[in-house]
């Protein structure tokens, strides 16, 4: 199993911290193995062209605390005017300023599907989610093995959420052989270094799941990006930081979508 970068390690650590040590066990019992091409996120990721998933996140270990910058509600409002097809949403309050209210006072003003962003260590995290509204959830694949992902990820399903599998590099991706996953995603993000690589991501490529919908996450900026990895194969992108420093957000998800 490959080991996470430093700074997840922390988080997940923190994350631990929260939790009294009987809920962190995998889940256990029966497996949803899928859902329909017809669930909310997933038909509008597959309707959309280009399919923004737009981010909103408070902070994050890298850039600092966004509060008193960003207006969260009315962020989610410029994404849904702009076309973004679907919002993600940082929960995850210690290191990124998120919470479950985030993400409900989001998908509320803006009415889109909403995934939740965390570092998922206990079935409260997916269960908080699910009362929040989200319709899909974040799981990073190096946080688990290959039997553990399955079970969270049919943890998820059975409470109605899409799960995203984030892959980072081979040994996450070959731990999505020989079962269906709806959503699979490339960080083209290094944790280690913060260091942004498209065409890293765009070589594992062949490595996803046929056939699932394949999601380009962070460290894209420009309209050029989004086209460079749509014409590889990618079918949706996950965008945070460019909106979210833009001086001008409309502006900035125009040019991504253009």
């Amino acid at each position: 199993m490959s080991a996470p970068a430093d700074i997840l390690v922390e988080i997940v650590a923190n994350r631990r911290a929260g939790f009294e040590a009987g809920e962190l066990v995998t889940p256990a019992g029966e497996r949803h193995d899928s859902l329909p091409a017809t669930h909310p996120f997933l038909a509008a990721l597959t309707r959309a062209r280009p399919a923004i998933v737009a981010e909103i996140k408070m902070g994050s270990p890298r850039i600092g605390s966004l509060a008193g910058r960003v207006d969260p509600e009315a962020q989610a409002r410029i994404y849904r005017d702009g076309g973004a097809a679907a919002l993600s949403v940082v929960v995850e309050p210690d290191f990124f300023g998120g919470s479950y209210q985030l993400l409900e006072s989001c998908k509320e003003a803006a009415g889109l599907p909403t995934i939740a962003k965390d570092f998922v260590v206990s079935t409260k995290q997916i269960d908080g989610a699910r009362a929040a509204g989200a319709d899909a959830v974040l799981l990073i694949a190096s946080l688990y093995s290959a039997q553990d992902l399955l079970a969270w990820s049919g943890y998820a399903r059975g409470q109605g959420l899409v799960p995203l599998i984030e892959t980072h590099d081979a040994e996450d991706r070959a731990k999505l052989e020989g079962h269906e996953w709806e959503l699979v995603g490339v960080n083209n993000r290094d944790l280690r270094t913060f260091e942004v690589d498209l065409q890293s991501s765009i070589a594992a490529l062949p490595e996803l799941p046929s056939s699932a919908l394949k999601v380009a996450e962070s460290g894209i900026a420009s309209g050029s990006d989004v086209a460079g990895l749509a014409a590889a194969g990618f079918d949706a992108f996950l965008i945070g930081e460019s909106l979210l420093l833009a001086d001008d957000p409309a502006a900035k998800l125009a040019e991504l979508m253009s």
